[in-house]
């Protein structure tokens, strides 16, 4: 496919053979009409110079002169000038084509005039004057004829020639200067497609190549960091996952091997089934992240009174808040929010930040579920855990990242609950926001406009 789109220095060569033929062409033509029209002025100019002194050589009668007709004469015709004379009494004298010529430019008119005319497909410049009843006509050929073109063909084509080399030789030298550095990119691009991440593309040329370069490296360095979240986010993934297989293989095999039996073995049971529905939440929210970034995800978007989806999602967190001595408080107002959103899909926000907030909050601190009105509508999940790092709140929402940071210090989810729950509220047209609660741990806070 490359071979035959052709490279880029014979691409430019072309363009510059193209350019250079056109402008010597046009050129050629223009300058040919140039002179051409130039000589014959200055032939005009000088015939009509060589007639006024003729004429002022003149007697009145017109037949004679102070140094002799037969020498002025022979003067002008040797410059390659006809002379045609005409008598008083009305005949021409002269050569028969000159007299033509002389005949048409108004000879007999006796009026002194200056005239181009065409005799048997011959141009030829005259000059005509009076003197006395009798007059005379200066007549020349113009120098524009067959010769003269053929010069001109071939002064054109000389210059034909010479543009050309010259323009393939200074394309092919320019396309190679640029696509050297074209050649490097395509070069790196193959190594980035084949995983390579350290290849980078030396940023030179002309401001578009340039460009071309930085915006490669800006590719390289995004699939790095990219893959480095994608790693991050697998292991936290894998260490998630390992933990509650590795309850249930080591309670199955204790069942299994008959050393777990009678109350142990139904302990032995409860945990398995537990960590089974551990397992099947950390699948569930990994095939809603996939789904998020799908077209085919689709939302039941519908008028609903945040207040009272608040009053609910309460009423079933206050029960599991109550069995970890954890007072939760409601704090909402005394009539309905209008918004407009998916109602399950908000349930299932609340009950994800809930979750989060409920695992790292220790018995006997507060857990607070906030609604404000306005233009918007703001929902807030304070908790009174030990809250993040202040530089930990802008990354709260990237895959696997709080849960790479602090899993060894303190409980943690799967790292894709709350990057879930962001995914979820954006694509409701809403805003999510961490920051610090004043309870003392973290509040996430659910932003959306009201449909009022």
């Amino acid at each position: 496919m490359s071979g035959r789109r052709g490279t880029l220095a014979l691409r430019i060569t072309v363009v510059c053979l193209a350019v250079a033929g056109v402008a010597v062409i046009v050129a050629g033509l223009v300058a040919a009409r140039l002179v051409r029209t130039t000589g014959d002025t200055v032939l005009q100019q000088s015939l009509e110079a060589q007639a006024d002194v003729v004429a002022s050589q003149l007697d009145p009668t017109g037949i004679g002169n102070r140094l002799g007709v037969g020498k002025m004469a022979d003067v002008v015709r040797g410059q390659g000038i006809a002379v045609v004379v005409r008598r008083p009494g009305g005949q021409d004298f002269g050569e028969a084509v000159p007299v033509r010529a002389a005949v048409r430019a108004g000879l007999a008119s006796g009026q002194d005039r200056s005239a181009r005319v065409s005799v048997d497909e011959q141009q030829y410049l005259v000059e005509v004057r009076s003197v006395g009843a009798a007059g005379f006509a200066l007549v020349q050929p113009t120098r524009s004829g067959e010769g003269t073109q053929r010069a001109l063909v071939r002064n054109i084509a000389l210059a034909l020639g010479i543009g050309l080399l010259v323009a393939a030789v200074a394309g092919f030298v320019s396309g190679r200067l640029l696509g050297r550095p074209l050649r490097r990119a395509a070069a790196v691009a193959g190594s980035l497609r084949t995983g390579r991440r350290d290849v980078r593309v030396p940023v030179e040329g002309p401001a578009e190549v340039a460009e071309v370069a930085d915006s490669l490296n800006a590719l390289a360095d995004a699939l790095a960091h990219s893959e480095a979240r994608q790693r991050e986010f697998l292991l936290s993934v894998s260490h998630e996952l390992r933990t509650p297989l590795t309850a249930v293989t080591g309670f199955a095999e204790a069942i299994a091997d008959g050393v777990a039996e009678g109350p142990d073995a139904r302990r032995a049971g409860q945990t398995i089934h537990r960590e089974a529905q551990r397992l099947e939440r950390l699948v569930s929210d990994l095939l809603e992240l996939a789904r998020l970034g799908a077209d085919e995800f689709r939302l039941d978007l519908a008028t609903l009174d945040l207040t009272a989806l608040v009053r609910d999602c309460a009423e079933v967190w206050r029960l599991r808040c109550g069995r970890e001595d954890v007072p939760l408080t409601v704090e909402v107002p005394d009539g309905p929010v209008p918004v407009l959103a998916d109602a399950r899909r908000l349930h299932q926000v609340v009950d994800g930040l809930a979750e989060n907030a409920l695992r790292v909050t220790p018995a006997g601190a507060p857990m607070v579920f906030a609604l404000t009105a306005g233009p918007q509508a703001r929902l807030s999940v304070r908790d009174g855990g030990p809250g993040l790092a202040p530089e930990d709140y802008e990354v709260a929402f990237q895959r696997g990242v709080l849960n790479a940071r602090y899993r060894d210090r303190r409980p943690v989810g799967s790292g894709i609950g709350l990057a879930l729950v962001h995914g979820l509220v954006t694509r409701m047209g809403g805003t999510l926001a961490a920051g610090p609660a004043p309870e003392g741990g973290a509040a996430f806070t659910i932003t959306l406009p009201a449909a009022w």
